[in-house]
């Protein structure tokens, strides 16, 4: 056996072992060898690829709807990048960023009353986001506090439970469900798309306001990104369901303290539908890697467009 087998050996045990405390009751994850080998591993010589051009710290974009998956991914590329390549990674979801609640009920007093609900481009507090990525890229780099936001309470954590970063990453890996979209025309924003849009946005004020977020604050954000990965769905209607899974996890772990019911996952989903179905469109012109996920949650196949 050569060293490189004697190194993926090694890898992949250490891989097998990092799932296995990974998973719960109820969530098994499946194909952990062939997802090692045709995802896990050539995603992460690319990403290693990218970072060793000019040994510059490099922002990853991580994106795809709800349920897709994207923080287990995240922890997986983390874990095979600090073994496999010896880099200080930093990982971090757009979803710790959201605003307080206080934060969004003033907004959805004083913009819409829609804002409330967590999610959309404009319940995220980018300024602390911008801030974050700053100090993260500072020369004279000191310790970076980043926070940390609770579904369960539907508010942010306290500051003693935020993510304290001691060493400068090599790579961040910035993940979110609305990371890398792009605004639409002011054309298209007209139609109502669900029954949430047509009963509490009949005069676009909700639609327009994102809409902005995500032409001007937004896009300035993710122009930091130097190369984005998109988690593509087979259809919208998956993120109905994965979501629905996604939540059976949220009630093991917190008690149901927080938990939605079938019906508020379903109205939860559509703040989310409009950019998400753009998102599924766009994949070709967002991305540089897309993976191709099967009704079975697999990646069926990747493709790199850029």
């Amino acid at each position: 056996m050569g060293s490189k087998d004697l190194g993926y050996q090694i890898l992949k045990n250490e891989y097998l072992k990092f799932l296995k405390k990974r998973e719960s009751k109820g969530t098994k994850l499946i194909d952990k060898i062939d997802k090692l080998n045709k995802f896990y591993l050539p995603v992460c010589s690319w990403i290693y690829s990218v970072y060793s051009k000019d040994y510059k710290q490099k922002i990853i974009g991580l994106s795809g709807g709800q349920g897709t998956g994207k923080s287990t991914v995240t922890e997986i590329l983390r874990f095979i990048l600090e073994k496999k390549y010896n880099l200080n990674i930093c990982v971090f979801s757009i979803d710790d960023f959201y605003k307080t609640k206080a934060e969004r009920k003033k907004m959805s007093k004083k913009v819409h009353s829609l804002f409330y609900t967590r999610g959309v481009p404009g319940t995220h507090d980018v300024d602390l986001l911008e801030k974050t990525l700053k100090n993260l890229k500072k020369k004279k780099f000191k310790k970076v506090l980043i926070p940390k936001f609770d579904k369960s309470i539907d508010n942010r954590c306290q500051k003693s439970k935020w993510t304290k970063v001691t060493k400068p990453p090599s790579i961040i890996i910035f993940e979110g469900w609305c990371v890398g979209a792009k605004f639409q025309k002011d054309s298209k924003i007209k139609k109502s798309l669900n029954s949430l849009e047509k009963l509490h946005d009949a005069n676009m004020k909700w639609r327009k306001k994102v809409n902005n977020e995500l032409k001007y604050r937004y896009s300035k954000l993710f122009k930091k990104i130097d190369k984005l990965i998109y988690l593509k769905v087979p259809k919208f209607d998956y993120i109905f369901k994965w979501r629905l899974l996604q939540e059976k996890k949220l009630k093991l772990r917190s008690k149901n303290k927080g938990v939605m019911s079938y019906s508020e996952i379903k109205k939860f989903i559509m703040f989310y539908e409009r950019i998400s179905k753009q998102m599924i469109k766009d994949c070709s012109k967002i991305s540089d890697l897309t993976v191709f996920l099967d009704e079975k949650h697999r990646s069926k196949k990747m493709q790199f467009f850029k």
